[in-house]
């Protein structure tokens, strides 16, 4: 494990997690967490060793070139800290790596050691799941907790989810037998275009988390991306007469299901973050002292992949008529679905778990 030195103190922190992998359908939560970090210029102080968790067979390595030098990135989870100011200053701890291959326990005792040291009060855990939602709709965000007091405080929804899980399920199940109040936020990414990125269902889960944590999150140019997004799935859409049909049957599924929601607590939860965006917030926040760490810094401290804007979507998914989706597996929400792509290892630790296709749980 690599550690920074100078961690400060930290204020009111909260933990902020997301996994690449069965959890993170179009790369939507660990997005979410990516773009946290380079908003804020988060500053990583410590990596778990990737020997402890991960199959490379699985998870490979990459190779890249630092000045005619060569050097491997290696697949990890990584943490940093933010630093966000204003009229009531608060820390967030962003975790962001991959689901890990094994180990699970000791991954999730690691992480939690982590937060004890560094005084976390609450864990959110970000996740993606493919459902039966149209992609011209507002992407649905299920906010999920094992906790009663915390789902009737934060208007959440308990969790009666029973079925195969991934390492969101289990940080969740584990912060609970920690006392460490933890919440899950899942957004619903439609599974005909399931190709990442999607950054209208990232947005959407930092538009929830600016609810639970009471703070404004610049934006930057995902509101700009997410209009981009959803005009490239219009334009796939109007080539094809199945999926257009198919899309507008889900809309008229949605619009009737959801009338109710027109008024009440989601139109009062939009007010609020009018309010919020027009008032400011405050500052939007700053690194800690020494700033992001320099790219390349160790093998464990460069990314191998950078985020670029998104291209037009790619139409993935079986077409109606030709394959029936399958059906929903948990409530709340549309329950998730595998969000990885066709052939991809679930990383879990019991090889005779789900297959892949199988539906994760919306965890906990």
């Amino acid at each position: 494990m690599i550690e920074l030195e100078g961690v400060p103190e930290l204020v009111d922190p909260v933990m902020v997690a997301a996994f690449e992998g069965w959890n993170d359908a179009g790369d939507a939560a660990s997005t979410a967490v990516a773009h946290l970090e380079q908003e804020w210029k988060g500053e990583v102080f410590a990596a778990l060793d990737a020997e402890d968790y991960y199959d490379f067979q699985v998870n490979r390595p990459t190779v890249w070139m630092d000045g005619g030098v060569r050097k491997v990135t290696w697949p990890t989870t990584r943490l940093s800290v933010i630093r966000i100011g204003g009229e009531k200053p608060r820390d967030l701890v962003l975790v962001r790596g991959i689901e890990p291959s094994m180990r699970w326990r000791s991954f999730c005792n690691e992480i939690l050691g982590f937060a004890h040291e560094l005084g976390v009060e609450m864990v959110v855990v970000l996740g993606a799941l493919l459902g039966d939602t149209p992609h011209t709709r507002p992407v649905p965000v299920s906010g999920v907790t094992s906790d009663p007091d915390l789902a009737r405080t934060m208007n959440l929804e308990e969790s009666r989810y029973e079925g195969p899980t991934g390492i969101v399920g289990i940080l969740q199940e584990a912060c609970t037998h920690a006392g460490i109040p933890a919440v899950s936020l899942w957004a619903a990414v439609p599974h005909y275009v399931s190709q990442p990125p999607n950054p209208k269902a990232t947005l959407a889960l930092l538009n929830r988390l600016e609810d639970v944590l009471d703070l404004r999150i610049p934006l930057g140019d995902l509101a700009e991306d997410a209009r981009a997004w959803q005009l490239g799935v219009d334009q796939l859409a109007a080539e094809d007469s199945e999926v257009a049909e198919y899309v507008q049957s889900l809309e008229e599924a949605r619009d009737t299901a959801e009338l109710p929601e027109a008024s009440g607590e989601a139109i009062a939860r939009e007010f609020e973050r009018y309010l919020r965006r027009r008032d400011g917030g405050g500052p939007p926040g700053h690194a800690t002292d020494g700033g992001r760490a320099a790219e390349g810094e160790g093998p464990f401290l460069r990314e191998g992949t950078d985020r670029t804007r998104p291209p037009h979507p790619k139409r993935t998914g079986p077409l109606p008529g030709r394959e029936t989706p399958r059906p929903a597996d948990e409530d709340p929400g549309t329950g998730p679905r595998d969000g990885r792509a066709d052939g991809e290892d679930d990383g879990g630790e019991d090889d005779d778990g789900p297959a892949p296709g199988s539906p994760p749980g919306s965890e906990d």
